[in-house]
């Protein structure tokens, strides 16, 4: 199809009802060639140069257009090598707690578990701390990588409250998550996250299936049950490598 042929059918699927700007015109193009599967994941894109010829733009605009898409998770740009298809990534809500089955359903992507630890310890000071319970109490710890298509996406390393939850050690963590079990039997009423770039000591790095300097996400998060007498249920530490997954978030008044 030519690149005018291109343009129109995607100015159609737009609903453009006026001119596009010289650069969104370029944008359009290249969404349309990605979602169509012309350009698959891992495609290199033809350079800023290529991309003139072809298109007929000032390289100024060819340069706002990739900019936008790479912003946007579409392209990747590596310097000195040149510009590829990204890529999906999931996303995840940020103030919300969603199970990330369901996110991953909701794709049409296929979910699997893999439980790497499920035992029980015993608090020590930061933990009993964190947990608002004397040291030495009984808390089960899971240890969970979640896959994406057979892609690693998250590590989920988990505490919980024994008091609260007392069955938690007899699930099956392949079947039900964890976040799907313990909201069905301690509904979650008060949470605080806390967000970070890091980078994973090197046996996380094997479960998700990265190299030691690939930046991650990670979510410290905490949670609160019963609402007369309100407990801390769980303490969580989710990794996400940076590559796979997005977070993102809305407030509205």
């Amino acid at each position: 199809m030519a690149q005018n042929d291109v343009y129109k059918a995607a100015a159609e699927t737009e609903n453009l009802d006026q001119p596009a700007p010289f650069y969104e015109r370029v944008k359009i193009i290249i969404k349309t060639n990605i979602h169509s599967g012309q350009w698959p994941v891992n495609y290199r894109v033809p350079s800023e140069s290529e991309l003139v010829n072809q298109f007929g733009y000032s390289r100024m605009t060819i340069n706002r257009a990739l900019r936008e898409l790479t912003a946007e998770g579409l392209l990747v740009r590596m310097q000195g090598i040149g510009t590829f298809v990204a890529e999906v990534r999931g996303q995840s809500a940020l103030l919300e707690i969603n199970n990330i089955a369901d996110e991953i359903a909701s794709r049409g992507h296929r979910h699997h578990a893999r439980v790497l630890e499920l035992t029980q310890v015993y608090a020590d000071a930061q933990q009993a701390m964190a947990f608002n319970l004397p040291k030495g109490s009984r808390l089960f710890h899971s240890l969970i990588c979640h896959y994406e298509n057979g892609v690693p996406v998250m590590l989920e390393d988990r505490l919980v409250n024994s008091l609260i939850v007392p069955d938690y050690f007899q699930q099956d963590f392949t079947r039900i998550t964890p976040n799907a079990y313990l909201s069905s039997i301690a509904p979650i009423v008060e949470g605080e996250h806390i967000i970070e770039a890091v980078n994973v000591p090197r046996e996380e790095c094997a479960y998700l299936e990265i190299d030691e300097h690939t930046p991650c996400l990670q979510v410290n998060r905490r949670t609160w049950t019963g609402r007369q007498n309100k407990k801390i249920v769980t303490s969580v530490r989710l990794v996400y490598p940076g590559s796979r997954y997005r977070l993102e978030g809305s407030m509205h008044k």
